[in-house]
């Protein structure tokens, strides 16, 4: 049994160190789009495959058994580039998601499906940006003030008004808020990434009455799916 995990993600990581504790060899696949990532322990590899041909021909190469899609919820390319090499490939295929995040009593949440759509509906002048660097151009041509925080710094374009904070979680709720408060911040941005690590903006924004604009998950390829790294460990020793 040898298995690639996709992805940089915490569950990845999770994995990774579950499996390699059981004997299970493993090979974890890293994007390369973040300077100094979270390694995980077992063997890492990282780069693109060359699409999905490239990803069928090296899971042949390389004697994979099983791979798990553990990437980001928007890594949506990789997503469908794992499903059609899997496929070809004849190599089985799990999807580990952690869950998306669920309004509260006293949330004000609007969804969008896009940053585009996003940066077209805000409502408000003092914009927290969380949804990474590479969707700031979606943002270049608004003219509210935007506090963008980003783990490596962005490349133009980017709004005219906006100040980067370069800053990798967990975050708290303290820590948000005041975050919140000393900026002035009248509207937040972020992706439904889910999970625990940066959900405290959520609850910072909550308590201090912002409205939240919420970038839905794009579609996933129908293949198994779990949302727990114990359930990959079992979905790969059955």
């Amino acid at each position: 049994m040898k298995v690639l995990i996709l992805g940089g993600t915490g569950e990845a990581r999770a994995l990774a160190e579950a499996l390699t504790a059981r004997g299970v060899p493993v090979i974890s696949s890293l994007a390369g789009r973040v300077a100094n990532p979270r390694l995980p322990v077992g063997e890492v590899r990282v780069g693109g495959f060359g699409g999905p041909a490239g990803l069928a021909e090296w899971l042949r190469d390389n004697h994979i058994d099983a791979v798990v899609d553990a990437t980001h919820p928007f890594a949506e390319r990789i997503g469908a580039s794992a499903f059609e090499a899997t496929t070809a490939a004849q190599v089985r295929l799990l999807r580990l998601q952690r869950p998306g995040w669920s309004e509260s009593p006293g949330d004000d949440w609007h969804w969008v499906d896009s940053l585009d759509e996003a940066a077209a509906n805000l409502p408000g002048e003092r914009v927290f940006l969380t949804s990474g660097r590479q969707g700031l151009a979606s943002f270049a041509d608004n003219g509210q003030w935007f506090l963008a925080r980003c783990v490596d710094p962005p490349e133009p374009p980017l709004p005219r008004r906006i100040e980067i904070l370069l800053d990798r979680g967990p975050y708290t709720v303290d820590g948000e808020t005041r975050l919140l408060r000393d900026h002035r911040i009248d509207v937040l941005v972020t992706k439904d990434s889910g999970g625990s690590m940066t959900a405290a903006k959520l609850t910072a924004a909550r308590d201090l009455g912002i409205p939240v604009v919420v970038v839905r998950r794009p579609p996933r390829p129908a293949v198994p799916t779990v949302s727990e790294p114990g359930q990959a460990v079992d979905w790969v020793l059955p």
